[in-house]
């Protein structure tokens, strides 16, 4: 049976992707495909009815944003999904830094749900929406 949504564990952190992206610039296209994605365990995109490079809206009690699922290519990872550390992730992560100084960027409750008619939105359009300018 497909569900709705899903409900998993969110992660971010770098790869080697974001990295060089990064050194490419920000508004390149390389950053924008390697931090505008989402690494999700196999079963649970079947689970979820989605495909790989399929849209996906990626929902946590700090915001909402789109994104690509990516079947995580390594091993299973059930419950967890994985966003490369950039504008997309920081969307959907607390700010809060709970007096040391680093906000939490792993363990965050999500949900997950597919979004076939939505687009991911580019820098330029994120950063509109985030912060109006």
């Amino acid at each position: 049976m497909v569900e709705q949504k899903l409900t998993v564990t969110l992660l971010t952190g770098r790869t080697i992707e974001q990295g060089i992206g990064k050194e490419k610039g920000k508004a390149s296209k390389e950053y924008f495909d390697a931090c505008s994605m989402c690494y999700m365990d196999a079963d649970d995109m079947k689970k979820l009815g989605v495909k790989n490079n399929t849209n996906i809206l990626v929902s946590t009690p700090d915001g909402s944003v789109v994104l690509k699922a990516v079947r995580y290519p390594r091993s299973a990872t059930p419950g967890l999904i994985y966003i490369p550390y950039g504008p997309w992730a920081n969307a959907i992560c607390s700010d809060k830094t709970t007096s040391i100084g680093m906000p939490s960027f792993k363990g965050t409750p999500a949900e997950v749900a597919p979004a076939p008619e939505m687009q991911v939105l580019s820098i330029e359009e994120l950063l509109m929406k985030e912060f109006g300018r």
